[in-house]
């Protein structure tokens, strides 16, 4: 499996962001989008968010527009465990190997979901840097975004700020609340300079944890379906509860365990965790 140029690598380190296709291979990527029509399905027969995970949540939740005749489902919590599919493409797919590339070599997996927008999916993640959610103790942390479906300007692609991971840490608070997204002003500055990240399915984005990002509705009539997996280096010792507990945070999944914890210096008003499914009901408050 062929890895990152040191072009890549340099272009990461600049943007903050790094596109790069074919991802997981073809059987892999049909095996992705089986089980995700599978739980698709599946979510017509429920009328709220279903399934459990290790901390008593749902796996699967729902936007507020779901119905019998049109499926909203648009997280699924930890599918690693599952799905072997997702746990193949999350620990043993070339995506990890890129991952390695940028961080390694001794890569530890955090947690896992899928965020989906189905064809007129309202849903919309407002302007946040994903640190703020999964601090650690350096932030040699990538989230990497596996485009299930293909990826256009018009079915809610992600949105990135180049560079903006080597400026401030945003916070996550208003008026007491955690809110999981920006200041107006900050979202309002990182619209007018946002980029999108389109591409055909089975590419990735490799996303730095300190990276400004949100996406916009679905106003296509094509799904756009991303599995996101968190990855830290090995050194790199979570400061907080994980948002999406998993019976796989911490795996190995390139080199070797060093017994050794790096810091950098950093200050941050610690998340607070969802108490729904998902973060966005947090980022609803914003407007309530």
């Amino acid at each position: 499996m062929s890895g990152l140029s040191e072009a890549q690598r340099e272009a990461f380190r600049r943007d903050g962001y790094l596109l790069v296709a074919d991802a997981v291979d073809a059987d892999l990527l049909a095996a992705l989008k089986a089980d995700f029509a599978g739980w698709t399905a599946e979510s017509l027969s429920h009328q709220a968010p279903f399934g459990e995970t290790i901390n008593g949540k749902p796996r699967f939740d729902l936007d507020p527009d779901h119905s019998p005749a049109r499926s909203g489902l648009r997280r699924v919590n930890a599918p690693v465990e599952v799905s072997h599919a997702y746990y193949r493409a999350m620990a043993e797919s070339r995506m990890t190997r890129l991952v390695a590339d940028l961080i390694g070599p001794n890569v530890t997996f955090h947690h896992s979901k899928i965020n989906a927008k189905l064809p007129g999916a309202k849903t919309e993640v407002k302007w946040h840097q994903d640190f703020l959610f999964t601090p650690h103790s350096n932030d040699d942390v990538v989230t990497a975004l596996l485009m299930v479906d293909d990826v256009t300007d018009e079915n809610g692609p992600l949105e990135v700020v180049p560079g903006s991971h080597r400026g401030p840490l945003h916070g996550l608070w208003r008026d007491g609340r955690f809110v999981g997204a920006v200041e107006d002003a900050v979202a309002e500055e990182a619209a007018g300079r946002a980029v999108r990240c389109a591409g055909p399915a089975g590419s990735v984005c490799l996303m730095h944890t300190r990276l400004l990002h949100g996406s916009a509705p679905n106003l296509s009539s094509a799904p756009r379906t991303l599995f996101i997996c968190v990855y830290s280096a090995e050194d790199a010792r979570p400061l907080s509860p994980n948002p999406m507990p998993n019976g796989y945070e911490g795996l190995l999944v390139a080199g070797e365990r060093t017994g050794r914890i790096r810091s950098i210096p950093f200050e941050m008003q610690a998340p607070e965790l969802p108490s729904t499914a998902s973060f966005f009901d947090q980022q609803t408050a914003v407007e309530a």
